[in-house]
């Protein structure tokens, strides 16, 4: 039995090049948004964990280490509710994130509570950042569940030939 990971699916730059252009547009809105790299940081790796995806969690981590973030912080993401590592906003940010990625059987996903929340710390374009950000993690969702990129490797190496 081999111990080599591979990715499930090949690259999907091969059979659908415009994922790239998708990707690139949805990149550039974020990192030149209002709302703090690490902050988006933080909700992407938050996302990889709701999505049990450890392609997400470890190419989350390592951005998040490479910015400089701190190991108690990077830890704390799964704990952020009762974490004392996070300010209101990325709290903010964190809540909004899992209201859209996690079911209500009570209600809609995103209360006026939660949106309240987030308003109160962020104006209608850094809000409109934040969508963008759940919108980045969820466009790549489908390929790092269904595919399984091999986790730690660059873009274009995560997939076995």
């Amino acid at each position: 039995m081999s111990t080599e990971l591979k990715s499930r699916m090949p690259n999907p730059v091969d059979f659908v090049p415009d994922v790239i252009t998708i990707a690139q547009a949805l990149n550039k809105t974020i990192q030149d948004g209002p709302v703090p790299r690490i902050t988006i940081g933080l909700m992407h790796l938050r996302a990889g964990q709701l999505l049990g995806s450890t392609y997400f969690t470890i190419g989350q981590t390592g951005i998040l280490r490479a910015a400089g973030e701190t190991e108690e912080r990077i830890t704390a993401v799964a704990t952020w509710q009762d974490s004392p590592h996070f300010t209101e906003a990325e709290r903010a940010a964190l809540e909004l994130l899992e209201a859209v990625l996690t079911p209500n059987p009570a209600g809609e996903r995103v209360s006026d509570e939660v949106y309240a929340r987030a308003a109160a710390q962020y104006d209608d374009k850094a809000l409109w950042s934040l969508v963008m950000a759940i919108s980045y993690i969820n466009y790549f969702a489908p390929a790092a569940l269904v595919a399984k990129p091999i986790p730690g490797k660059a873009p274009g190496q995560n997939y076995t030939p």
